[in-house]
């Protein structure tokens, strides 16, 4: 089974997509795909589709849908040679007590193969291994296609699973941009940044990074715009001023004076 939830919902069965056309079955193949070898109690799927307003009839119209989904795998069965211990589409999606599972097989994830090689940047990271850092955390960063569940309708459940994927997305791209300007990469970060700053107008890390590579490419009068900027959107929008470390930040650049692409500003705190 192959299973892809950053960006569009994409489960394939022997190769064959089983992602149904109607917008509730596929919130609850969303939600069972993202939680792949994990019972899903059916209340928390008809919290799901339904936002704690279920209908009396909600368990039935959810075993209705869990009907569909496997007539869909089915038919991708019938289509190629099933694994090895799958005989039908039960064997897939598994009725536990309570609840459902999808079964993976030991297939492809993209959710945890991006889990997997975030951890292994961030330990690099972490042990000054920059080029090690760059190099897996941009392999993870490659695995999204766009926002998590792209064309599924969401609900308080899935609405939670994205975000927390969003904020693991953000924590790797902070981080694999710390490594690239570590090793002297500013330049070429440049642009990547430039529509970094305008999309997340609040996030301090992101405009930090942005200023120093401003800075070291010799655009001292830029990074220091960047920095009111960003100011000014947090007074206005947020009612708060820059961190600490960002003032700080501004204040090295500032110093620098004309000789600032010479010298190092401090750091941004993330």
């Amino acid at each position: 089974m192959e299973i892809r939830v950053l960006g569009a919902l994409d489960v394939r069965v022997c190769g064959e997509s089983v992602v149904p056309t109607a917008p509730k079955p596929r919130q609850v193949l969303g939600l069972l795909a993202v939680r792949a070898d994990q019972v899903v109690p059916a209340g928390v799927l008809a919290e799901e589709l339904w936002s704690g307003r279920p209908p009396r009839t909600a368990r039935t119209i959810v075993q209705t849908y869990v009907l569909h989904l496997r007539d869909l795998i089915d038919r991708a069965l019938a289509r190629a040679a099933a694994p090895a211990g799958v005989s039908c589409a039960k064997d897939v999606l598994v009725t536990s007590p309570g609840g459902y599972l999808l079964n993976s097989g030991n297939g492809t994830l993209d959710v945890r193969e991006f889990e997997r090689l975030a951890g292994a940047g961030h330990r690099a990271m972490g042990e000054g291994d920059h080029p090690q850092a760059a190099r897996t955390l941009g392999e993870a960063l490659a695995l999204w296609r766009g926002p998590a569940f792209a064309d599924v309708p969401a609900g308080g459940q899935l609405a939670v699973e994205a975000q927390r994927l969003e904020e693991a997305r953000l924590c790797a791209l902070d981080q694999r941009i710390e490594a690239d300007l570590r090793l002297g990469r500013h330049r070429a970060l440049l642009a990547e940044l430039t529509v970094l700053v305008d999309r997340y107008r609040t996030h301090e890390s992101l405009h930090g990074q942005y200023m120093i590579a401003l800075h070291r490419s010799g655009r001292r009068g830029e990074a220091l715009a960047a920095y009111q900027r960003l100011r000014a959107t947090l007074v206005r929008e947020l009612g708060m001023e820059p961190s600490a470390g960002l003032r700080r930040l501004q204040r090295s650049v500032l110093l620098a004076g004309s000789e600032g692409a010479e010298r190092e500003p401090a750091p941004a705190a993330p």
